[in-house]
C-alpha cells in the first residue's frame, strides 16, 4: 500500500526537491530513515546553517530548495535565517516536523506551537488537515515559493508519513504558468515618462534581469546606479554606465540623484535606507518610477509610478520601443522638465555622474576601482587593512567568480575595489543579519560546482555561520573562506563613537577563526603580511573552479581609521 511518505517524495522528486538541508530531530526519523536512492541528504551542524545553505542553493539554480527543521527548536533557531531567505527573495520548501497527530491535544513532549513561529517571514504556512493533505501541501508549496520567491513552510506530524494514501487528490496544478509578457499599451506610462526625461538615471536592484536592462540602458545613455545593502548586483560594474553604489540616508541621497528629473527602479526598493535622517528622498523635480515583480515592494515604494510587472520582460520591450538618444554633447540638451502627462516633451542624453566612492573612474578603469589608492599595498611595515586583501584579491578573481559578502565595516572598499562582472559576482544578506555568508557559499558551491566561489567575511559575520564549515568539508564544497579579522565589531564600536559615548563591548581578540575552522575539520590558513597573501591568492584562486576542499583564509587586518559605517 502506498504511503503518504511515498507520494510525498514522489511531489518531491517531479519538483527537483532532491537534496535535503537538514538538522535533524526525533519528530523526522521516520521521513528521514532509508530514503530513496535519488534524494541526497546534506547534514547542517545548525539550523541557520541548514538555511543558510538552502538559500545558496537555490540562488545558484534559481529554483527552491528543500529544509528539513526539527519542530519549534529547529524553527525557532532557523527564524533568522528564514527572515534573510524572505529578504533575498530565495524560494524555500520547509519541512517542519511536528509531535505525533494523535496526542497533540495534550501538548506531549516536543510539541511545537508553529505555525505563527516565523511571523510574516514565510509566504505560505500549512499544517494539512488529514496526513492525506501532506503531498499536496508540499505541491503547493512550491509553487507559493517560486511565485513569491520565499521560504514556505510545511508543518508536518511524525505520525503522517505512515499513513496510507491510494486514490487521493492532490491539492495543487501538475503544472503552473506565469506567463511574463507585458503588453505595449500597459506600458505606455513609463514609456512617456522616459521618453521625456532630459536627465534619467536607472537604480539597478537585486530583483533586475542583467541582459535586458543593460539593453535599456545602453538605449537611454544614461547612469546606472546599484541600490544600497541589495541582495546581488543588479547591473555589471565593469560596465561604462555604471555609477556606483547609492548611499543609504536621504540627505546624501537626494544630492546624488538631483540632476536627473526621471530615476527607474528596477528589481529594486524606492529606496533602501539604514539611518533615518529627516526629508524627502528625492529632490523637488525629480520623479521616480519603479520596475517589480514583488507586490510588497511596490505597494510600500514612494513612486509617482510602479510597474508590477518581470522587470525581464519590461526592461526587454522599454528597450525596444524608447527612441534610442543620440550621443548629443551636454550643452546641447534640451532644458525639459519630465512630467507624467500624456504628451512627452522632447529628449536628450543623460551624464554619468560621480560613483559612490569619489570621482567618475578614469577611463580603461573597469567597474569604477581607481588605478590607485586605497588597496594599494602598505608601505615601510604598515599594517595589513581590509582594502589591501580586496585590491589583491580583485586582481586576481577570475569573471566568473560568485562572491558573497558580509564585512560590513569594509563593504564600501569592497564595492568600490571588487565589481562584480556576473549577476552572482556580488551577493549578500540584504536582510542585514549575520551569519549568511559563509552557509550560504557552501549552497552556492554546492548549486554551482563549476564557478569559483568566495566568501569574504568579517571575523564577528564568520562566527555566526562557522558550522558550515563542517558542512563543506564532509561534502568537498571547495569555496574559498577570507575571513577578515580585525579582533572587534568595528560597526558598532564606531556607531558608539558617533553616540559620545563609551561602548560596553570589548573587542575579541582571543577568537582564533584559523583555530576554530581546523576544529571542524576545514582547511585553514593564518595570513598576516601582504606577502603572505598574494602568495596564497596566487597559488589557490588559479584552481579555485576545479577545487574539491574548502580552504579558509584567517586574514590579520587593521581597522581602517577613517571608516564610517
Amino acid at each position: 500500500m502506498s504511503t503518504v511518505r511515498d507520494a510525498a517524495f514522489d511531489v518531491l522528486s517531479s519538483r527537483g526537491l532532491t537534496t535535503i538541508f537538514c538538522n535533524p530531530g526525533s519528530t523526522e526519523v521516520s521521513l528521514l530513515v532509508d530514503l530513496p536512492d535519488d534524494l541526497r541528504f546534506v547534514l547542517g551542524l545548525h539550523e541557520a546553517s541548514v538555511v543558510g545553505m538552502a538559500t545558496g542553493w537555490a540562488i545558484g539554480n534559481e529554483a527552491p530548495a528543500l529544509v528539513v527543521l526539527h519542530t519549534t527548536a529547529g524553527l525557532g533557531t532557523a527564524v533568522g535565517a528564514i527572515a534573510t531567505a524572505r529578504v533575498n527573495r530565495a524560494p524555500l520548501v520547509i519541512i517542519v516536523g511536528q509531535q505525533d497527530r494523535r496526542h497533540l491535544a495534550l501538548e506531549p513532549f516536543l510539541t511545537g506551537r508553529l505555525e505563527g513561529l516565523a511571523g510574516d517571514y514565510p509566504v505560505w504556512v500549512n499544517q494539512p488537515a488529514r496526513a492525506q493533505d501532506v503531498p499536496g501541501a508540499l505541491a503547493r508549496a512550491w509553487h507559493e515559493a517560486v511565485t513569491a520567491r520565499g521560504p514556505a513552510l510545511v508543518i508536518v506530524p511524525m505520525d503522517d508519513w505512515q499513513e496510507p494514501f491510494d486514490g487521493e487528490v492532490l491539492a495543487a496544478p501538475a503544472r503552473l504558468l506565469r506567463p511574463a509578457a507585458v503588453p505595449d499599451a500597459d506600458l505606455a506610462p513609463l514609456v512617456r515618462l522616459l521618453a521625456g526625461a532630459r536627465s534619467p538615471a536607472i537604480v539597478a536592484g537585486a530583483g533586475a534581469a542583467w541582459d535586458p536592462l543593460v539593453a535599456l540602458a545602453e538605449r537611454l545613455r544614461c547612469p546606472v546606479f546599484q541600490e544600497s545593502f541589495g541582495a546581488r548586483a543588479g547591473f555589471p560594474q565593469d560596465h561604462p554606465q555604471y555609477a556606483g553604489v547609492l548611499p543609504a540616508d536621504r540627505e546624501r541621497l537626494r544630492k546624488r540623484l538631483a540632476p536627473h528629473d526621471v530615476v527607474l527602479a528596477v528589481g529594486a526598493p524606492v529606496f533602501r535606507q539604514y539611518v533615518y535622517v529627516p526629508g524627502p528622498l528625492v529632490a523637488p523635480g525629480t520623479s521616480v518610477a519603479l520596475v517589480t515583480d514583488d507586490p510588497a515592494e511596490a505597494h510600500r515604494s514612494a513612486a509617482d509610478l510602479a510597474c508590477l510587472a518581470s522587470p525581464a520582460a519590461v526592461c526587454a520591450r522599454l528597450a525596444t520601443l524608447l527612441p534610442a538618444v543620440p550621443a548629443t554633447p551636454p550643452h546641447h540638451r534640451p532644458n525639459v522638465p519630465a512630467t507624467l502627462s500624456p504628451e512627452p516633451p522632447a529628449g536628450g542624453p543623460a551624464t554619468l555622474e560621480p560613483g559612490l566612492d569619489g570621482p567618475a573612474p578614469p577611463a580603461g578603469t573597469p567597474g569604477g576601482a581607481p588605478a590607485s589608492g586605497p588597496g594599494e599595498p602598505p608601505r615601510d611595515g604598515g599594517p595589513l587593512r581590509a582594502a589591501h586583501v580586496l585590491r589583491a584579491l580583485a586582481s586576481r578573481l577570475p569573471a566568473d567568480t560568485v562572491l558573497i559578502e558580509e564585512t560590513p565595516s569594509s563593504r564600501p572598499d569592497l564595492h568600490r575595489l571588487v565589481p562584480a562582472k556576473t549577476p552572482l559576482g556580488f551577493v549578500s544578506a540584504a536582510m542585514g543579519g549575520l551569519g549568511f555568508a559563509l552557509p550560504a557559499a557552501v549552497g552556492l558551491r554546492m548549486a554551482l560546482p563549476d564557478r569559483p566561489v568566495v566568501a569574504v567575511v568579517g571575523d564577528g559575520s564568520a562566527l555566526y555561520g562557522l558550522h558550515a564549515l563542517w558542512s563543506a568539508t564532509h561534502y568537498r564544497v571547495g569555496a574559498l573562506f577570507v575571513v577578515l579579522a580585525n579582533g572587534r565589531y568595528a560597526v558598532m564600536d564606531r556607531l558608539a563613537d558617533k553616540q559620545g559615548g563609551k561602548a560596553p563591548w570589548p573587542p575579541f581578540t582571543e577568537v582564533d577563526v584559523h583555530g576554530l575552522a581546523r576544529s571542524l575539520g576545514c582547511p585553514a590558513r593564518r595570513v598576516d603580511s601582504y606577502d603572505e597573501l598574494t602568495a596564497t591568492l596566487d597559488e589557490v584562486l588559479p584552481g579555485l573552479s576545479a577545487r574539491e576542499e574548502p580552504l579558509l583564509l584567517d586574514v590579520t587586518v587593521a581597522v581602517d581609521p577613517d571608516f564610517q559605517p
